[in-house]
């Protein structure tokens, strides 16, 4: 009895000192000064011809992208989203490259699954002290789909995801700094 006593006294004071060390937070990490952001168009540079593969074009993939991330900075609500003169900060973006890679396959050497990345380079600048924050290169969403079986989606669906992904990766790395 003794023995169950001291070993639900150290397990309890284990989950509290646990909970004591979270460092989670909601609220942001950046200065207080800084509360509104804009997004610049992001510019699409991606080479579709490039390594002789056969690379599938997607119409305005450039604004989709901006999109997602302003909507990801609307839903976190950090930084207020503004037009470009009234903003404290400015994000930059460019896409550089949309990457689709095999994943599994199945028996007959057929490709079940693929992994699809959609990679940015981002600059962020504080506006009104005319300086870069910070400067991401190969910054990338992903997501993956299966081309067949019940779990069987297109790749456009999975394009839809990696740049939600991409969205959330850019608010998290502007407003947790890491």
């Amino acid at each position: 009895m003794k023995l169950f006593l001291s070993s639900r006294f150290w397990f309890i004071t284990a989950v509290l000192f646990g909970m004591a060390g979270c460092g989670y937070t909601t609220q942001s990490a950046l200065p207080a000064r800084l509360k509104t952001i804009f997004v610049e168009p992001f510019i699409n540079s991606i080479d579709y011809t490039a390594d002789g593969d056969r690379q599938i074009y997607f119409p305005l993939l450039e604004v989709k992208v901006r999109n997602a991330v302003i909507d990801r900075f609307l839903f976190d609500g950090n930084l207020r989203v503004t037009e470009k003169d009234q903003a404290d900060l400015v994000l930059s973006g460019e896409l550089v490259r949309y990457e689709r890679y095999a994943l599994r396959y199945t028996d007959n050497d057929d490709v079940q699954e693929y992994r699809v990345h959609v990679i940015v380079n981002l600059v962020m600048k504080d506006r009104r002290h005319n300086e870069v924050l910070w400067e991401e290169s190969g910054f990338a969403g992903e997501a993956t789909y299966f081309v067949s079986g019940a779990l069987a989606t297109t790749e456009s669906s999975a394009l839809e995801e990696a740049t939600v992904d991409l969205a959330r990766r850019v608010v998290e790395r502007t407003i947790e700094n890491w």
